[in-house]
């Protein structure tokens, strides 16, 4: 069985395909600045050259047409034809309330996607737009929308609930939603994997760090609590977003600076966060590089280690103690000063990171000391294979 997963921003197309026999990815890539005449279309294809080509791709139709193409062709020759694609899966950024768990997509699946936008206004109208135009290509293939915000609908209300008047959450569903669930749960089941235990007699904090960071505590296999909220917005310090501050400090940079409502979600969303307190970058790697030299880097990287060594004190309480911490995405799994900083004091609940394994080892690994009771672990994700899974597990239930 060939599943392609698809993951549509709202100039670029990520895509892998996978034979679910074996899950091996038999292709990969990604195309970016869709809509100019210089679009690049990068593929990978183990075992063969990359190829890499600026061209005009003007929608997502024609970058998925190009896409399929060069699978077609004698260069990669992995399909012989699109009905070889045996179904799709897709990234869907928010479900709301309405799904905990991945989907068949139909038109009612469709329609509330669309519901969704006005929560999910950044993303959910490209994955829709990927959606769309995959039913357009492949009538064949059964579509299925794996959400990110699925594996945090076990939350109970004392967390997910604001303390607001209750009616908006009743008119509006204004509540904490959570999102990188997808990577949550894969890192989450690797972890357990790795302990050697059933995950339901685990309590395991994830920390998936990137330009979007969050962190979710698991217990027992359900999440009990995650960092970003009704929006990505929420949470630990980000590469250009702020996570948590005073909500009046907003109102107050709004009258000073006469900013429009638009004018303020971009200064919170696209001007904070690491790139806001450093005045340098919003990458970790450049911030590491220059913190040498740049009080602002290091500032910035302080405030971001600071504040997530914060979230994981607070969520190892919330489990009644946590048997791991789990540091994925870009930045957990390169950034061993980030490792370090974070874990540094947290001795008292059992923790102890090893220093040396911290700073040499690369990829998938246990980084704690022998007695450490809380371990501490280093796990690549792959949200690409869940989707993937969550697709072969729904389009095999059809046959």
């Amino acid at each position: 069985m060939k599943i392609l997963v698809l993951n549509c921003g709202s100039s670029s197309i990520k895509f892998q395909l996978l034979n679910m026999i074996d899950e091996q990815i038999l292709a990969k890539g990604i195309v970016e600045k869709i809509g100019t005449r210089t679009a690049v279309v990068s593929i990978n294809v183990p075992g063969k050259d990359n190829l890499k080509e600026v061209m005009e791709v003007l929608d997502h139709q024609v970058a998925l047409e190009k896409v399929i193409d060069y699978l077609m062709s004698d260069k990669f020759s992995i399909i012989k034809d699109k009905s070889d694609i045996n179904g799709i899966g897709h990234r869907v950024v928010h479900g709301g309330e309405s799904y905990s768990g991945s989907v068949l997509i139909n038109d009612d699946v469709v329609q509330e996607i669309k519901n969704l936008i006005e929560l999910a206004p950044l993303h959910n109208p490209h994955n829709l737009k990927g959606i769309e135009v995959c039913q357009r290509l492949f009538p064949h293939a059964p579509q299925v929308a794996v959400f990110d915000t699925a594996f945090h609908q076990t939350m109970p209300a004392t967390s997910y609930l604001y303390p607001l008047p209750y009616v908006l959450y009743k008119r509006y569903k204004i509540r904490r939603y959570g999102f990188h669930g997808t990577s949550h749960y894969y890192v989450a089941n690797q972890c357990a994997e790795m302990m050697g235990k059933n995950i339901e007699d685990l309590n395991i904090i994830t920390a998936h760090l990137g330009n979007g960071c969050s962190i979710a505590a698991v217990k027992k296999g359900k999440v009990i609590d995650t960092s970003m909220g009704f929006t990505p917005l929420e949470g630990l310090v980000m590469g250009t977003r702020c996570g948590d501050i005073d909500p009046s400090i907003i109102l107050y940079i709004i009258a000073k600076e006469e900013l429009n409502l638009q004018e303020a979600n971009t200064l919170l969303n696209k001007h904070s966060g690491l790139i806001g307190v450093s005045g340098v970058s919003n990458d970790m790697k450049d911030l590491i590089e220059a913190s040498a030299e740049n009080p602002g880097a290091k500032t910035a990287i302080d405030i971001f280690c600071y504040r997530l060594k914060k979230y994981i004190a607070a969520y190892a309480g919330a489990l009644g103690g946590a048997d791991a911490l789990v540091f994925t995405g870009g930045i957990g799994e390169n950034a061993a000063l980030v490792r370090e900083l974070s874990c540094e004091g947290l001795g008292y609940m059992g923790l102890y990171l090893d220093k040396e394994k911290n700073n040499t080892l690369r990829g998938k690994h246990d980084l704690s000391t022998p007695d450490s009771k809380m371990k501490v672990f280093c796990i690549p994700t792959n949200e690409e294979l869940v989707i993937a899974r969550e697709t072969k597990l729904i389009v095999g239930d059809l046959k």
